[in-house]
C-alpha cells in the first residue's frame, strides 16, 4: 500500500472576515492549515467546523475540508509546524486617515519570539493593509528586534495584500486579476509565487517589488477604482438635472472604450465597505506625510460625501410628505452582513433626521445595523413585510433575490401605487407592475 504524501503547511495569525476564508481556501487546495487568533470562540468554532463569518462557499469548505485545518492561541504550535505564515489582523485607521500597525507589529513580536527557537528557514508574509513605508521602517526592525535575527538572511518578511471584495472572498482567491508581492528577498519571493501557484486556479500574474511599491500600489489600485466610481456619480448626479439624460446610456457607452472599461462605470451609490474609503483617505494621509496635497483623492471623497443628499433629493422630488419609505439593503454589498460605510444605513439616518418614516430590509445585516441605525427607524422582518408597509422603496444593496422577488411582490400588492427609486438599475421598467412609478438613479428627474 503506497503511503499518502504529507501535506504541506502553512499558519494564518488573524481568523477574522478575511483570515478564516483565506485560511479555508487554502486548506481546499491541498495544505494544511494552522490558524491562530486570540479569540477562545473563534478558535472553539472552528475546530468545531463552524464559520465564524458570513462568506460565500465558506461553510460548505469549511465541512469539506475540516480536517486539514486546526486553531489555536499557540504562536509556538503554529510557527514551529509550518513554514510560511501569512497575517490577517486588523490595520485600523488613525485620526490623519493612515494605518496603524500595532496588531500587525504585535504579531510579529510574537512570532520573532517563537523564531529565536526555529533553525530552519521561514518567511511572512503580512495579507493586512499597510501605509507605504511600514514594513521598512516599523514592522521590519521589530521582528528582528524580537527574533534576533537578520530578514533576508535567517527569514523572509513580505508585503502581500489581497484585493478581495467581501460575500466573494473565496472567489478573488481562487481567480485573482494578479497577485502582488512585496518582498525583503528573492528566495521569499520565489516561496511565496510557488504558494500562489498552487492555490490560483487561474495561473494569474504575478508582480513582485520592493515593499514599499507594493504597499503604494495596494491603496493606489482602489483610490482609483474610487475615483472610477464617484466620476460615474457625478454623471448621475448632472443627468438627474438635465431633461431626457440617462446616466445609465452614457457610462455603457463609455465603458466600450477599452481606455475606460465598463467596471466600477455605473452611476448608483457612493462607494463604501472596510477598504475603499479607508484606503482613499491612506493614500491622502501618505501624500501630506511627503508634503504634497493629493487633490484627485481628496475630491473623489468630496463627491462621493455628496451622494448620500443626491439620492434623498430624488426621494424629496418623487415622494409625497406623508408616504412611509422603505430602504432595501443595509449591507455595504450584497453576500455580506458587513456594514461598515453602508449607503442604506447611512440614507436610512439621514432621512430620519429629516423627520421621515423610514424602514429598512436586509436578508443577511438587518443586526448588525441595529447598533447605529437612528432609534426612529422601523424594521421589517421580510421583503414582503416593507412592501405592505411601504409606498416609497429604494434599493440600496443590488442584492440578487431582491432583482427576482421584489417585481412579484408588487404585482400582487397592486391595490396601491408604489415608488421604486432603483440606485442600482437592476430592473427594466417594462417589467414592473403599472401601479409603479419608476425613478432610476442617473435619469432626469422634473424637480
Amino acid at each position: 500500500m503506497m503511503k499518502r504524501k504529507k501535506l504541506p503547511t502553512i499558519s494564518v495569525v488573524g481568523l477574522g472576515k478575511l483570515g478564516t476564508p483565506f485560511l479555508v481556501t487554502v486548506a481546499s487546495r491541498g495544505y494544511q492549515v494552522i490558524g491562530v487568533d486570540l479569540n477562545p470562540n473563534t478558535i472553539q468554532n472552528l475546530n468545531d467546523g463552524k464559520s465564524n463569518s458570513v462568506e460565500s462557499k465558506l461553510a460548505l469548505l469549511l465541512k469539506q475540508y475540516h480536517a486539514r485545518i486546526r486553531a489555536t492561541a499557540s504562536f509556538a504550535e503554529a510557527i514551529l509546524n509550518s513554514e510560511l505564515t501569512f497575517i490577517i489582523v486588523p490595520t485600523p485607521s488613525t485620526s490623519n486617515g493612515s494605518f496603524s500597525p500595532k496588531h500587525v507589529a504585535a504579531a510579529l513580536k510574537n512570532i520573532g519570539q517563537v523564531l529565536r527557537q526555529k533553525s530552519q528557514p521561514h518567511v511572512i508574509a503580512i495579507v493586512s493593509t499597510l501605509s507605504p513605508g511600514s514594513l521598512a521602517q516599523v514592522l521590519a526592525p521589530i521582528l528582528e528586534k524580537s527574533s534576533g535575527k537578520k530578514i533576508g538572511k535567517n527569514f523572509g518578511l513580505c508585503y502581500n495584500p489581497s484585493f478581495i471584495a467581501l460575500g466573494n472572498v473565496i472567489n478573488n482567491l481562487l481567480k485573482p486579476d494578479f497577485v502582488l508581492i512585496g518582498e525583503s528577498d528573492q528566495k521569499s519571493g520565489d516561496i511565496l509565487e510557488k504558494f500562489y501557484r498552487r492555490v490560483c486556479l487561474n495561473q494569474p500574474p504575478i508582480k513582485r517589488m520592493q515593499p514599499i511599491n507594493a504597499e503604494i500600489t495596494k491603496i493606489a489600485l482602489n483610490t482609483f477604482i474610487t475615483t472610477k466610481i464617484s466620476f460615474a456619480n457625478m454623471l448621475a448626479q448632472l443627468c438627474e438635472r438635465v431633461p431626457g439624460a440617462d446616466s445609465l446610456e452614457v457610462t455603457q457607452a463609455l465603458g466600450l472604450d477599452s481606455r475606460i472599461g465598463s467596471k466600477y462605470l455605473l452611476g448608483s451609490v457612493p462607494y463604501g465597505g472596510p477598504c475603499f474609503p479607508r484606503d482613499n483617505r491612506a493614500l491622502r494621509a501618505f501624500g501630506k506625510k511627503n508634503r504634497m496635497t493629493l487633490g484627485l483623492p481628496r475630491e473623489t471623497d468630496v463627491i462621493n460625501q455628496s451622494q448620500i443628499a443626491a439620492i434623498a433629493r430624488l426621494v424629496e422630488i418623487s415622494t409625497p410628505p406623508k408616504n412611509k419609505i422603505g430602504v432595501i439593503g443595509l449591507a455595504y454589498k450584497p453576500e455580506t452582513d458587513v456594514v461598515d460605510e453602508s449607503v442604506g444605513i447611512n440614507l436610512a439616518n439621514y432621512l430620519a433626521h429629516k423627520k421621515c418614516a423610514v424602514s429598512v430590509y436586509d436578508p443577511l445585516a438587518l443586526e448588525n445595523a441595529r447598533r447605529i441605525l437612528d432609534p426612529r427607524i422601523a424594521y421589517a422582518t421580510s421583503l414582503t413585510a416593507l412592501v405592505n408597509s411601504c409606498k416609497t422603496l429604494i434599493v440600496t444593496t443590488a442584492w440578487l433575490m431582491i432583482k427576482y422577488e421584489l417585481p412579484k411582490l408588487l404585482t400582487k400588492n397592486n391595490r396601491r401605487s408604489i415608488i421604486i427609486i432603483d440606485c442600482w438599475r437592476i430592473f427594466d421598467h417594462a417589467d414592473l407592475p403599472n401601479h409603479v412609478t419608476y425613478i432610476g438613479r442617473g435619469q432626469y428627474i422634473r424637480a
